[in-house]
């Protein structure tokens, strides 16, 4: 049975369409990604996956439960954490925790090992008397995810729960969510970064409230069409608009300290020699490059256009 079954979802805010009759199926221990940008639907969907909001149209089970007939139900085998987790700032680490184990109604004679485990696995036991307003962005979202798993959900949504965390509490807190799906939870996640793809299981690509792929993140990868090159020079703007006007360029974009442009056909080496003449010397290296999630997204955007 599917963890959470989606058939023609559709949600309006008055005449603005933000989910548009998407059918998604998320299997039991599946780590599975909702990723694109802001304002494509992604918290719409959570919400609604949540009992939050109801459907306009179509159905969405979990756990084999309508979420329009069975709230009380979904919600007690359902840890959610928003984009923006009230934590209360003025109680300690482990007064949260024991705040949340109240409202979830945690049986007495667990509360202590549950605890023990999500200290633990987020590494907060040392910081258990801090109160909340004085940790760091990624402690707080570990505190906020902790307090989600306390009643030991049988599914996990996170909405975004890395936006705005520095980059190695980000890859802290997807080790957590790889533990947790190991120990036999399903998680649907929510993120605008790109490359967070990479560590769900399955992904699906979303824009303008509509799924625009979704497979496994080595499958949409392998299905990119064309060649990719990391290309390097003095003037990387000077270089993007000499590889604009070939004919042979599929596309191109500045990505840091290169030029990423993908081409219709395998360059040959007499191809690079003569490019590196006509761009003046500017044409200083170039590399073969594997796609990315984002090049893919991209890329299918281009396809819908």
């Amino acid at each position: 049975m599917n963890a959470i079954k989606i058939t023609n979802f559709h949600k309006n805010y008055n005449s603005v369409e933000a989910v548009k009759g998407i059918d998604l199926a998320v299997n039991s221990g599946e780590l599975f990604g909702i990723i694109g940008p802001d304002g494509a639907g992604k918290t719409t969907l959570t919400r609604a996956v949540c009992t939050l909001l109801v459907p306009d149209d179509g159905t969405i089970f979990v756990d084999g439960k309508d979420v329009v007939q069975n709230v009380a139900r979904i919600r007690a085998i359902l840890g959610y954490m928003p984009q923006r987790f009230s934590l209360y700032p003025d109680l300690s680490v482990e007064q949260n925790l024991r705040f949340f184990a109240d409202l979830f109604q945690v049986p007495a004679q667990e509360r202590e090992e549950r605890l023990a485990k999500l200290f633990r696995f987020s590494r907060l036991e040392p910081f258990k008397k801090r109160k909340a307003e004085a940790l760091s962005g990624g402690m707080k979202q570990k505190l906020a995810l902790s307090c989600a798993l306390i009643h030991t959900p049988k599914i996990l949504v996170l909405d975004e729960p890395t936006l705005g965390v520095d980059p190695l509490s980000r890859q802290e807190f997807w080790q957590i969510l790889h533990k947790i799906r190991d120990e036999g939870s399903t998680i649907l996640v929510t993120t605008s970064y790109m490359d967070e793809a990479e560590q769900c299981d399955r992904v699906a690509l979303f824009f303008k409230g509509e799924i625009v792929g979704l497979d496994t993140p080595e499958n949409l990868k392998n299905h990119y069409p064309f060649p990719i090159y990391k290309i390097y020079g003095g003037d990387l703007r000077g270089l993007k608009s000499f590889f604009d006007t070939l004919n042979t360029v599929h596309t191109s974009q500045l990505f840091g300290d290169a030029l990423h442009v993908s081409f219709a056909e395998e360059p040959s080496l007499t191809d690079w020699k003569a490019w590196q003449a006509k761009s003046g010397g500017n044409l200083q290296r170039w590399v073969h490059h594997s796609p990315s999630i984002e090049d893919v997204f991209l890329e299918l955007l281009r396809e819908q256009t």
